[in-house]
């Protein structure tokens, strides 16, 4: 009889890597125990620097079109499709995103414009790295802003699922003391009996089987792995009309959103997107750009959706390493920038605005003559989120060296 499973147990977090072959147990009927009712979090990072300027549009800003002849998103009074849609006279969405747009109007989505990263790197691998440590220019930080986050707030006894990252690795994010899991597909985890029962239950047969150099993490990761079968997050599905992309963001997201309906616990969940470092043949309306936008405005409306009226104790909150630069290439791209834009969804945040200072497209305006200046960092971003939605009571802990004032917060959530 052979179990092929890899575990292993990495900077305080269980990455579970493929589950294939067991053996069937005697099935339980006790479901997972039910969690309180306590507030959630999710974040997104879109990996490769996302457009900004093209993804909430200044259309109401002259240079915006004089910087990009060919790959400007036309502005909202063009009309039709192939027109920005307008959220506030100034600022327009995408046409890609606009299964966000009812979100937006029904006060669900807040967005955050020239909001970023303060370090001034155009290296992806090191912005990357300063943002999921909170500590921008900081090397030598080896937690994450998400696990100093959880680790201020000590739950004795916590569901091996109180942090959950999709993916085959946990992120810079969550590494810390505080455990977590990266979970690369809820479906590698379910559970079909192919064999008879093994006297001692599944335990035993774990601690026979499990390889001698990981023996030790055994226990935590039966627990999660146990966990998971019993709650079987699989019987969730989409609920009040939601339609997930068939992507890997979109089908992260969705269960993400089998994990909050399963109730096993989760707390703060993560996962990423790839290919929005658009140096070539970006593209406007359409291109890789507008399919990406596609993905990422289906994904989240049908996040939001699906989850129904539990999205008041859900908060989405998407960041990308830096934005682009204000004009387009010569080969109708971006080259790497500053200042971007972030996406605040859920309950207890007042949407409907596009928060932050906007700096200007103009002479001395751009940040080194080229880029969107900052004017919102986003740790204040973050550090609002956690405070009042989850409660955070610490927050130089969670941002070492940084000022946040709730005083200075944006205000996008309601106190």
């Amino acid at each position: 009889m052979q179990v092929s499973r890899r575990v292993f147990l990495k900077s305080g977090g269980v990455a579970m890597l493929g589950l294939s072959s067991l053996p069937a147990f005697l099935e339980r009927a006790v479901a997972a125990t039910p969690t309180p009712n306590r507030k959630k979090l999710v974040v997104l990072f879109q990996r490769g620097a996302a457009d900004g300027l093209n993804i909430v549009v200044p259309f109401a800003e002259p240079n915006y079109y004089k910087f990009r002849p060919t790959i400007a998103i036309p502005e909202p009074r063009r009309g039709g499709e192939a027109a920005a849609i307008d959220l506030d006279g100034f600022f327009a969405l995408h046409p890609s995103l606009a299964p966000l747009e009812p979100l937006f109007k029904q006060q669900h989505l807040a967005i955050v414009h020239a909001a970023g990263s303060p370090d001034t790197t155009r290296s992806h691998f090191d912005a990357q790295d300063f943002m999921e440590s909170g500590t921008p220019g900081v090397k030598s930080t080896e937690d994450g802003w998400l696990s100093r986050a959880l680790q201020g707030q000590p739950e004795p006894g916590a569901s091996p699922f109180r942090a959950v990252a999709m993916g085959p690795n946990l992120p810079r994010t969550l590494r810390g003391s505080v455990p977590a899991i990266a979970l690369p597909d809820v479906r590698q985890f379910q559970v079909i009996a192919q064999s008879p029962v093994v006297e001692g239950g599944f335990e035993a047969l774990y601690a026979q089987t499990v390889d001698s150099v990981l023996r030790g993490t055994g226990t935590e990761t039966f627990e999660a792995i146990d966990m998971l079968r019993k709650a079987n997050p699989g019987r969730f599905q989409p609920e009040n009309g939601a339609d997930y992309p068939r992507s890997r963001f979109g089908q992260n997201l969705q269960q993400i959103a089998q994990l909050l309906k399963a109730d096993i616990g989760l707390e703060v969940s993560f996962l990423d997107s790839g290919g929005w470092d658009n140096h070539v043949n970006e593209g406007g309306v359409q291109g890789q750009l507008a399919n990406l936008l596609r993905d990422l405005g289906q994904g989240l409306a049908a996040f939001y959706r699906d989850l129904g009226d539990r999205m008041e104790n859900i908060v989405v909150v998407t960041m990308s390493e830096f934005g682009r630069t204000a004009h387009e290439n010569g080969n109708r791209g971006t080259d790497h920038g500053h200042a971007n834009c972030m996406f605040v969804m859920g309950g207890g945040v007042k949407g409907g605005k596009v928060y932050g200072r906007w700096p200007g497209l103009g002479p001395g305006q751009l940040y080194e003559g080229r880029d969107l200046a900052l004017t919102t960092d986003f740790r204040s971003v973050l550090g609002e989120v956690l405070q009042r939605h989850l409660g955070s009571k610490d927050l130089k802990t969670v941002f070492p060296g940084f000022d946040n004032d709730p005083r200075k917060f944006p205000g996008l959530l309601r106190a």
